[in-house]
Formats: structure tokens, C-alpha cells, sequence
């Protein structure tokens, strides 16, 4: 990326896309760049689980992807302020906290695959992102969803680290789990990013590639707010 042309186009359109494979650190780098910024946050990812959610719901048989991309299209997604988080609403409906359920959990990544599924996402996606400031993190934000963004960032770390740290959030809320375990989910979870045929993860071409393996959270955050600021 241009930086000296990036500091310009802030001013015009207030979007900062972050992306990265599993545990990198988006999610949470992204969160704290939105609040010092005083802009919205939108993990493209829940939308993902939201669809998956809305297609259970509505017992979408999954191996009928004309179906579940229907579904997906005719819903309603917004992203709205509550309290100091944004919340995200399917059809006026808060189900945040389903979103983090078993079932989901163990349907995501199918219907993640469905190409009609995504498309409607990116669609939505770009409907939020017209609203007003936001930073938007995924896995194809600044190469589909976001391609003008003046600051794309991709996090990266080596599989191993982004393994411990994955295991030690999992200490952390007693799950039991083992390293070797989530070693394996995260080298499935790469290959499937990586591998898909509609939007496979990997850099934008004018994004800055940060390697988070011996930062902090802050020294990552400081990082891409200086880019805000040039």
C-alpha cells in the first residue's frame, strides 16, 4: 500500500479492513482499533454463524445450497449500537448469543462454503459498511468485500502460535481440549481458508502484512492507528 496516498483517502472513506487466518488476532485488534476510533466493528465471521443460525431455524436441509443462499438473501442484517459493543441483528432480531452454540458451531464452515451463501453476505456486508466509519474484520474483506478501503491490514502468525494461543483461550473458559487438538483444527481450518474456491484467504496486494507472532495486542493497535493518521 501507497501509505502517503492511504493518510489522504481516511479522510474520505472511513474504512479499515482487517484480515488474517484463525487466532492471528483480528478479531480482537479490531475491536480496540474501532473503539479508539469511535467507529463500528463488524466481525464478518458472526455474520457467517448468523446465516448458519437462520438456516437451522428454518430447517434448510444443508445439502440444498439454492435453498440456503435464498434464505440468507431474504434476511435482514443490521449492525447497531449497544452500549459500548455493536450488536447484530437478524431480521430485528438480537441472536448474538446463539451464535456461539454447538450447532452452529458444528455447521459453520459448511455453509460458509456455499457460494450464494457468501454473496449475499458480501452484500450486506457492503450495505453496513456504507453507513458510516467501520472496521471490518474477516478473511476477504479487503480482497471482496472492501476493496476500497484505504487501510487494509492482514495479521499473520506461524500455525504453532496461533495453536497456543487458540489453547490457552480455551484454558481460560475450561474447555478441555489439547494442544495437539487444536494444532490439527487450525491446520484444517488454514487449508479450507486458503483452499476454497470463492474467496480463499491471502493478502490484498495493498494491504500491510503485520506478523503479530512477538507483539501485543497494543503494539498491533498503535500500528494501524498510525496508518489512520499519516
Amino acid at each position: 500500500m501507497n501509505i502517503s496516498i492511504c493518510g489522504t483517502l481516511i479522510g474520505m472513506l472511513k474504512q479499515i479492513a482487517i484480515d488474517g487466518p484463525v487466532a492471528s488476532g483480528k478479531t480482537t485488534v479490531g475491536r480496540c482499533v474501532s473503539h479508539a476510533l469511535s467507529w463500528r466493528f463488524l466481525d464478518t465471521g458472526l455474520m457467517y454463524r448468523a446465516a448458519t443460525w437462520l438456516i437451522l431455524e428454518k430447517a434448510v436441509r444443508l445439502d440444498q445450497p439454492k435453498e440456503m443462499s435464498a434464505a440468507t438473501a431474504q434476511a435482514n442484517m443490521e449492525l447497531i449500537s449497544h452500549g459500548e459493543t455493536d450488536v447484530l441483528l437478524v431480521d430485528g432480531v438480537n441472536i448474538m448469543r446463539e451464535l456461539r452454540t454447538l450447532r452452529v458451531e458444528e455447521t459453520v464452515s459448511h455453509v460458509s462454503k456455499v457460494s450464494g451463501v457468501r454473496k449475499a453476505l458480501i452484500n450486506q456486508q457492503r450495505i453496513i459498511a456504507r453507513q458510516g466509519p467501520i472496521v471490518m474484520v474477516g478473511r476477504d474483506v479487503g480482497t471482496v468485500v472492501l476493496l476500497n478501503a484505504p487501510v487494509k491490514v492482514y495479521l499473520e502468525a506461524p500455525p504453532d502460535v496461533r495453536a497456543f494461543r487458540r489453547y490457552t483461550e480455551r484454558l481460560s473458559d475450561k474447555e478441555n481440549s489439547t494442544l495437539e487438538k487444536v494444532k490439527l483444527e487450525i491446520g484444517n481450518r488454514d487449508r479450507i481458508d486458503s483452499g476454497r474456491k470463492e474467496s480463499p484467504l491471502y493478502p490484498a496486494k495493498d494491504a500491510i502484512v503485520i506478523d503479530t507472532s512477538s507483539l501485543t495486542i497494543n503494539d498491533v493497535v498503535r500500528k494501524i492507528l498510525e496508518m489512520t493518521k499519516l
